[in-house]
């Protein structure tokens, strides 16, 4: 049976490998389009923004865990 703890790591795994994927498709789209390198910077700094806040959000939510139990 899969716990909501499994459920919550594999989404976090596939947030991780997304977020990676998408800055890897970023950077090379962004070294072959000079004219439209100012779309691509936006989105990967996008990708960055949205790793860092997701990555606070599931740290917030184990200090919280830990800090009630």
């Amino acid at each position: 049976m899969v716990t909501l703890e499994e459920l919550a790591q594999s989404l976090i795994v596939l947030i991780r490998l997304g977020c990676v994927c998408r800055f890897l498709y970023g950077m090379v789209r962004l070294s072959g389009a000079d004219e439209e390198a100012s779309k691509y910077k936006k989105r990967t700094r996008n990708v960055v923004l949205f790793y860092v806040l997701a990555e606070s959000i599931w740290q917030v939510k184990e200090i919280l865990f830990f800090y009630y139990r």
